[in-house]
């Protein structure tokens, strides 16, 4: 374990959640085992971190606090209220410190979401690790410091900052995705609550619920499901051969699920409830890992599968019970072409329309790109979204036009592309036929799904906790255009040196097995911005050269690095992997280094 003797930053920021308004600071933790979690509610990899800490602070209890420190990309972010809510909605059960600003964020120097700090009991920093994948190394991390903390008598075991808020009573409770069902009932993820609920054409009476409520994975009769999103329900001639109607996504479950309607039962059709981290050679549905499914649609005689974990399309096929990817590297940003080689970020939302010539068209939603994207002929091309750090509200001609981390979607009967803006409170529409963009209803609480009901345009509006109809007004135009709240890294022009840092975890060594254990990949947005280095390597360092006459970009960099338990008779293998994007600025009195923390 690294034991740098460095002093922990202060906890800066506007205020604290699920502290019964109390203000923490180092001093009052003084005597725990403090972990940083630095996240931002829109991020995937942070809520995949938010389910390995839990069973950490399950076993450590009150010598172990986490302290989630909020540092927002989004401008929607920033709001308290959405915090509040995304606290609820995931189900966080430490303190939360609001750091707007990114104050703490540039204190502890985080360059990626999500990024770990771990504080001694006395203080100091002892370990930083970047991305997701910690947990065996944070649990050594950890072990170590309540052992010999205990010995010292320097470590307080008892008593914790964590108060918990009572939810409010709703009928539905932060829901994600609806479909319309046979008969015109709507069946919608009541994704907080880990259920599926059933409501009549009315949208106020529940005609029934799947699910018992409680987070986690049970099959049956009275199954569980783990904040369950997206929903595609089956050609009936498919779901007679396989015996279920429904497809959900069991997002933080990484799992497909198969629900009987009649019967009110779930079955497990795909996945195997890890999280992806590498291929493991085989397309049987339910030997391969999954990484937060988002959503779902029926195109091409298949289950097309937005994977906003690894920033791909799956597909599923219900009959042969296969499942594979289907678009995209794995590379979190923005890049068209043959779907073998696309760039994601967090696809999050399908619709399937018609094509100019006459077939489907695939449509999604990309997250944290702000994009509408679409599918046909092998390819994929983006209609509007600029890239990961470009958002906002502006509508008009598509490639001026600007959305905000958009969740949903729906092709609408005159084939126009209606789009749940979320993080704008929006509902806008993009028009293939003139290409430009309007905003038809605003002031929405977190839209995620658009869903057409009786020819009637609805939306999940997630955050109110309901499903509504609102009145539409193309007249009014959205004109906000924000960028990321993150400062832009100054780097010297010229040469540039990048260095990964990795450590191995305690007990862990580097696995040479199948090559090198190291991989990292260099790209850049725009790429003239790399006169030299781009590309994939074996180093954790590398020499870069920025080009001239170009004073800005974003550096994407993807590390891995494999490793394996070092003296164990029948050793596990373990994938730390991280991306980061990097927003640069090139001034003379840059950076010449650019370090980025892999796990130290």
């Amino acid at each position: 374990m690294a034991q740098s003797r460095v002093r922990a930053a202060p906890l800066t920021g506007r205020g604290w959640l699920n502290t019964g308004d109390r203000r923490l600071d180092l001093a009052s933790l003084r005597g725990k085992v403090v972990v940083l979690d630095f996240w931002t509610f829109c991020c995937i990899n942070c809520l995949h971190v938010l389910d390995e800490l839990r069973p950490l602070e399950a076993k450590y209890g009150d010598a172990l606090v986490i302290v989630g420190v909020h540092s927002p990309k989004f401008e929607h972010e920033r709001d308290p209220r959405a915090l509040a809510a995304a606290v609820e909605r995931y189900g966080v059960e430490h303190p939360v410190l609001d750091d707007p600003d990114l104050k703490t964020w540039d204190a502890y120097a985080a360059r990626a979401w999500p990024t770990l700090a771990v504080i001694d009991p006395e203080g100091y920093v002892v370990s930083t690790m970047a991305g997701e994948g910690h947990l065996e190394a944070l649990d050594a991390v950890i072990g170590d410091l309540v052992a010999t903390h205990a010995a010292r008598g320097t470590i307080d075991p008892e008593g914790s900052p964590y108060v918990a808020v009572p939810p409010a009573e709703t009928l539905l409770r932060f829901p994600g995705k609806a479909v319309e069902l046979p008969g015109g009932d709507v069946l919608v993820t009541d994704s907080a609550r880990h259920r599926l609920v059933r409501l009549a054409p009315d949208l106020a009476t529940v005609t029934a619920v799947i699910g018992t409520g409680e987070r986690g994975r049970t099959d049956g009769p009275e199954p569980r499901f783990n904040e369950p999103q997206g929903l595609v329900l089956l050609p009936e001639a498919v779901a007679a051969a396989v015996g279920y109607d429904v497809v959900v996504a069991d997002t933080a479950g990484h799992l497909l699920r198969g629900v009987d309607l009649a019967a009110g039962t779930a079955v497990t059709v795909a996945g195997t409830g890890r999280q992806w981290r590498m291929d493991r050679g085989s397309d049987a549905a339910l030997d391969v890992d999954l990484s937060s499914p988002w959503d779902l649609a029926w195109f091409e005689d298949r289950v097309v599968v937005a994977m906003a974990g690894i920033h791909q399309l799956w597909s599923f096929d219900p009959v042969a019970a296969t499942a594979g990817p289907y678009a995209g590297t794995t590379v979190e940003s923005l890049k068209d072409g043959p779907l073998d080689q696309v760039w994601m970020a967090q696809p999050s939302g399908l619709a399937v329309g018609p094509a100019a010539n006459g077939g489907e068209r695939l449509w999604l939603v990309d997250a944290e790109t702000s994009a509408l994207r679409w599918v046909e002929g092998g390819e994929m091309r983006t209609a509007v979204g600029q890239g990961l750090f470009d958002f906002g509200h502006v509508d008009g001609p598509a490639a001026e036009a600007l959305m905000q981390h958009p969740l949903g979607l729906a092709v609408l009967p005159d084939g126009r592309i209606a789009v749940a803006d979320t993080y704008n409170g929006a509902l806008r529409v993009f028009d293939p036929e003139t290409g430009r963009v309007a905003t038809l209803a605003s002031g929405l609480a977190e839209p995620s799904d658009v869903v057409v009901l009786g020819g009637r345009v609805h939306v999940v509006e997630s955050a109110a906790h309901r499903l509504t109809a609102p009145d539409l007004d193309e007249a009014a135009v959205g004109g906000r255009h924000h960028r990321v709240a993150r400062k832009r890294t100054k780097v010297a022009p010229g040469p540039l040196r990048l260095e990964v840092l990795f450590e191995p975890a305690a007990g862990q060594k580097l696995d040479h097995t199948y090559g090198s254990p190291i991989r990292v990949a260099v790209a850049a947005d725009p790429p003239q911005l790399l006169a030299e280095g781009a590309g994939a390597g074996e180093e954790l360092g590398r020499g870069l050269v920025l080009a001239d006459g170009i004073d800005r970009g974003v550096l994407q960099v993807v590390a891995q690095a494999a490793t394996c338990d070092a003296e164990a008779e029948h050793p596990a293998c373990h994938l730390t992997r991280q991306d980061w994007g990097v927003p640069v600025e090139v001034a003379e009195d840059g950076a010449r280094t650019l370090r980025l923390v892999l796990r130290s």
